[in-house]
């Protein structure tokens, strides 16, 4: 439905090539030349500046850009919905998630997938990311969303959201560590962190392994089974935790934590979508999608 004429233009916009966005689209390059002169005469301006091989964008095509983005996303959404209108489901779902995803990310995807679906039946199996593995593995849960970055080679990963993880202290706490540090203080410093089989410690472990740095050298203080546990843990003792960033955002802007930063040691992973091997059906996919396109919009 949507002008695939503007497909055109934003494939040359981001390639600022006519010969890439006619391979990315699969036309001649003749034909994405004609579908750009169509849109310039359209509106009576130049959208690129031609310098021999090179093209840029001008003003205009800066500003047609913009809004083909929006108006390509729109017929996206627009898409999405009258899909949904065809499709009445119902019965039983039962998901599992992690912790962190469990209590950050989920509940607003729950209650808007419960007004869209009433009529289904919503369970969540809450606990670490191996747990909700073994979950799936035993058929208890039908999709499950996990942390971290080891995969189980019988189990199918689908990224979903991108999460990063930081080092944090109480604007209270009496250790004086400076808004950064670089990797081997840490070695110094009294640390709470999440439980074995997190997805949180996998991270923390493969980032401090490029540095060729054990677990077991660092001065863990606690082992906590969930991020609240330890922002209250680091309420009432002087030492550092590391969490998602996600998990902090209000004690962020209320001032109650501060972020250090640990130097040359980012701390990223994706939160993932992990189900038994084959293609998704019925409620499960149905979920998937839906979720994946609340993240976006």
């Amino acid at each position: 439905m949507n002008d695939f004429r503007l497909k055109v233009f934003l494939s040359v916009a981001k390639n600022l090539s006519f010969t890439k966005a006619s391979r990315e689209l699969f036309i001649t390059q003749p034909a994405i030349t004609k579908h750009i002169r169509e849109l310039e005469t359209t509106y009576g301006i130049r959208l690129f500046e031609r310098q021999g091989n090179r093209i840029t964008l001008t003003n205009a095509g800066r500003v047609m850009q913009e809004h083909c983005e929006r108006i390509l996303d729109d017929y996206k959404r627009l898409a999405y919905e009258m899909n949904l209108l065809q499709n009445h489901y119902a019965g039983e779902l039962r998901l599992g998630a992690s912790t962190t995803i469990a209590q950050y990310v989920l509940p607003p995807i729950l209650g808007a997938f419960i007004r869209k679906f009433p009529q289904v039946e919503l369970s969540l199996l809450n606990g670490n990311s191996r747990e909700v593995e073994e979950a799936l593995r035993q058929h208890r849960i039908d999709v499950g969303l996990v942390e971290g970055i080891y995969r189980m080679p019988n189990l199918k990963y689908t990224p979903f959201l991108q999460d990063e993880l930081v080092a944090v202290v109480h604007t209270r706490s009496k250790l004086r560590i400076p808004d950064e540090i670089s990797v081997h203080d840490l070695a110094h410093i009294p640390l709470v962190l999440r439980e074995r089989g997190s997805g949180t410690l996998d991270v923390i472990e493969q980032a401090l392994a490029t540095h060729d740095i054990k677990l077991s050298s660092l001065h863990v203080l606690m082992y906590l089974g969930s991020t609240e546990s330890i922002k209250l843990f680091l309420e009432h003792a002087d030492c550092m935790g590391i969490v998602s960033v996600r998990s902090i955002c209000r004690e962020l802007l209320e001032g109650t934590f501060r972020v250090v930063e640990i130097k040359d040691m980012p701390m990223y992973r994706d939160f993932c979508f992990v189900g038994l091997q084959g293609p998704e059906e019925g409620l499960p996919q149905a979920f998937m999608r839906f979720a994946m396109h609340e993240e976006e919009v």
